[in-house]
């Protein structure tokens, strides 16, 4: 029977920090928005020719519209099955590198895609490394689905994320950690999209009284919304509006768009529930509303739990003290979780600045958090969820 040994573990993730490193500057030197392919494939194809070095069996399925995804499978296919879920898609157009460029100062690597995600799919390459090199008796049978458009709302990916989610005992999500903090998170609302349409009776701005105004309108359905809200748990955003057509015209047309955040299911339907049932003010004035949701929540269930317990034990081996938490964004895991599939995210980078000019990685956490995951796997080799 092969042993665990953490600090055997540890050790080697620290000696291999460099070629870390190396690698991360590598994937950020090579920048990939998601809506440009061209660039995205050439990360892709950088990728793959790394997996390759580490032993994946690798997979990848071209897109149209977006970079193709890559899958790379590890360990034994008969040993029990992990799905580790990460993207190498960025919000960050090419070009960014200039005004942005990678550099590293008081322990930091700063640059565009570092932190989310480019880190976290280090960590997991890191972590699979290390089991290969000390415990290879203990490296599940480990799916990497690497994918090009979470950023933009994972329309091409879902499909093959939930296929392979269903065939798996447990997910990891290898997002950036909640801050600099290091915590994982065990839940992430869901997120929806409405559009409230109000339709008016149009008339000379002279003569209001003639017309109904669909802004005016509007601005008493937005009052009404904004009371949907539940402290910080569910929240409802009026994120863009708009109305009318001319200066000197009675509006008969409006807008707006929400962005809604979720918890539970339950009150997902809730929200919904209550956006259908809005009533007009004005006589005259007519509502239309659409949208709904389009990520489910990641809620805290016990397979969750009892994933975190695992990784906070793994954690503790290395000495880390980890932290959990709810995140209001969400990732690909809300898709896993809503199959019944337990769910662990965040167990990326450390650090900060995701979307922000100042994204960055705290270079000291990336072996112990390698490590982790590494205890982790082993665990999930010998348990079941």
């Amino acid at each position: 029977m092969t042993i665990f040994d953490p600090s055997a573990i540890l050790d080697f993730c620290k000696s291999e920090l460099a070629w870390a490193l190396e690698t991360l500057e590598a994937l950020v030197r090579l920048e990939s928005p998601s809506d440009d392919k061209a660039a995205a494939d050439r990360c892709g194809t950088e990728l793959e020719r790394r997996l390759g070095a580490i032993g994946a069996r690798i997979t990848r399925f071209p897109q149209q519209g977006s970079g193709d995804h890559i899958r790379a499978s590890f360990g034994d296919a008969v040993s029990p099955r992990v799905l580790a879920l990460a993207h190498f898609d960025t919000v960050w157009p090419v070009g960014t590198l200039e005004r942005m460029p990678l550099r590293r100062d008081a322990g930091r690597l700063y640059g565009p895609g570092t932190y989310d995600m480019k880190g976290g799919i280090v960590i997991a390459l890191l972590a699979i490394r290390a089991l290969r090199a000390v415990a290879p008796g203990l490296l599940p049978h480990v799916v990497l689905l690497l994918t090009t458009d979470e950023e933009t709302g994972s329309a091409t990916s879902r499909p093959l994320i939930e296929q392979e989610a269903a065939q798996s005992g447990a997910v990891l999500v290898f997002e950036p950690s909640m801050g600099e903090r290091g915590a994982l998170k065990t839940a992430r609302k869901g997120c929806a999209t409405f559009e409230l349409r109000v339709r008016g009776i149009a008339a000379h701005s002279g003569e209001p009284y003639k017309g109904v105004s669909a802004v005016l309108e509007l601005a008493e359905q937005l009052l009404a919304i904004e009371r949907l809200q539940v402290g910080e748990h569910v929240s409802v955003t009026a994120c863009m509006a708009g109305g009318g057509a001319r200066a000197n015209v009675v509006p008969d047309e409006a807008w707006a768009l929400f962005d809604v955040r979720v918890p539970t299911l339950d009150d997902a339907a809730r929200v919904e529930r209550a956006l259908g049932g809005l009533q007009p003010h004005r006589t005259g004035a007519q509502l239309a509303v659409s949208g709904g949701l389009e990520r489910p929540p990641l809620e805290r269930t016990p397979g969750v739990v009892r994933l975190f317990e695992m990784a906070r034990a793994a954690a503790a081996e290395v000495g880390v003290d980890l932290g959990e938490g709810r995140s209001g964004g969400v990732s690909d895991g809300n898709f896993t979780a809503a199959l019944g599939v337990p769910t662990l995210d965040g167990l990326g980078a450390v650090g900060g600045g995701a979307h922000a000019a100042d994204e960055h990685v705290n270079i000291e956490h990336l072996a112990s958090r390698a490590a982790l995951a590494a205890g982790l796997l082993a665990r999930l080799a010998r348990a079941t969820i």
